[in-house]
């Protein structure tokens, strides 16, 4: 069982490598970016988006923790 654990684990991490490298490939067109007076120079369309993808993925988490814990908390004072 490990084993196909192992397999499955490489194969779906291979297919996210894949559709990143066909991702980035597909849309190379530079494009700039500006954020309230702030430009970024000109870069790949596929990096702000994998950099949100990332940030995004990095912020969800922290909130869902955030959340549980004012849940966590609010559930032990209402006990008391």
């Amino acid at each position: 069982m490990r084993a196909f654990k192992k397999v499955v684990s490489v194969v779906v991490l291979l297919l996210m490598v894949g559709v990143t490298a066909v991702f980035v490939l597909e849309n190379r067109q530079p494009v700039g970016l500006t954020f309230f007076g702030w430009s970024a120079p000109q870069l790949s369309l596929a990096v702000p988006v994998i950099l949100a993808l990332l940030l995004g993925m990095l912020i969800g988490p922290v909130l869902a923790w955030f959340a549980g814990l004012r849940k966590k908390r609010s559930g032990a004072v209402r006990s008391a």
